[in-house]
């Protein structure tokens, strides 16, 4: 009993001491169940300031998207690997049959080639095919080899006109003429025709002669003979959209937007609230000015 006594023996002080620390902690216990610290007010998340900060962080978190995508950079469509493949898009199968083609010691040397061997779409050509990377001696040969081919279909297209009826054109507006119309330029077959009128259908006709020169694949020299022939007599009947009202799919259907130009408009847009003029476009940081008479042929602002 002694032993457990000294334990239990307190000055009148310490007793104090000892029921104020009990008083001080059932006093917060019973804050704490009461929700003292707590407000009822609640937060009104509709306000202007409210939405616009949550679209800054919406516009930030699409950027730190959009940067932890992988980047591609310029290579040698000869040495893909299965990884390096899989990243851009092509399918197994496609990916054997660029292998199976290098196993028998023989390179691709041009994206036209690339494509007859691994068989890939049209679409994922063009996806990829700016970033191919071939020796200089191979794009110096490709080029020589081009005009060869050109030359020799010039002068193969001059026999063939002369020992054929001659060919009358629906018309010489570019923004009418036909595919059979197109057949008629030295260089140009159906595909590329085709090509041509299905562009300019994105379009919505063409606007400016040299808009013609954006048809992937053209040769210029080709381009150039074709707006020698057809010319625009008539411009398209393009209908605008306000700027102001238009929604972010709308948008990105513009033919020289892509996807982080339409995020820069609409951002521009949710900090001045309305555009006044559709000339405003070209405060936006990183805005292609050199597109502008391009771009503002389907917006205005109203």
């Amino acid at each position: 009993m002694k032993l457990f006594k000294s334990h239990f023996w307190y000055t009148k002080s310490q007793r104090n001491g000892v029921f104020l620390l009990i008083l001080m902690i059932m006093l917060l216990q019973g804050f704490i169940f009461a929700d003292f610290f707590t407000s009822d007010k609640k937060l009104n998340t509709t306000t202007p300031e409210i939405i616009a900060l949550q679209k800054q962080i919406d516009s930030l978190q699409l950027v730190e998207l959009e940067n932890r995508k992988p980047k591609i950079y310029p290579f040698n469509p000869n040495y893909i690997t299965d990884f390096k493949g899989k990243q851009l898009g092509m399918s197994l199968l496609e990916i054997d049959r660029l292998h199976a083609f290098r196993d028998s010691n023989k390179f691709v040397n041009s994206k036209e080639e690339f494509q007859k061997v691994t068989k890939i779409s049209d679409a994922l050509l063009r996806k990829i095919a700016p970033y191919f990377k071939f020796p200089d001696w191979v794009v110096k040969r490709n080029k020589k080899n081009k005009k060869i081919s050109l030359n020799k279909s010039k002068k193969s297209y001059s026999s063939d006109a002369n020992n054929s009826k001659e060919f009358i054109l629906s018309s010489t507006d570019i923004n009418k003429i036909k595919v059979q119309d197109l057949r008629t330029i030295p260089g140009i077959d159906a595909a590329f025709s085709e090509r041509i009128i299905k562009y300019r259908s994105k379009l919505q006709g063409f606007s400016f002669p040299s808009q013609l020169y954006e048809v992937w694949g053209l040769d210029t020299e080709i381009a150039d003979q074709i707006l020698e022939v057809f010319k625009i007599i008539e411009l398209p009947l393009i209908k605008k959209q306000n700027i102001n009202t238009i929604e972010f799919k709308q948008l990105l259907k513009n033919p020289y937007i892509d996807y982080e130009l339409c995020k820069k408009i609409f951002n521009y847009r949710d900090e001045v609230a309305e555009l006044q003029n559709i000339s405003e476009l070209k405060n936006i940081k990183g805005f292609p000015v050199d597109k502008y008479d391009r771009i503002v042929l389907y917006l205005l602002a109203e």
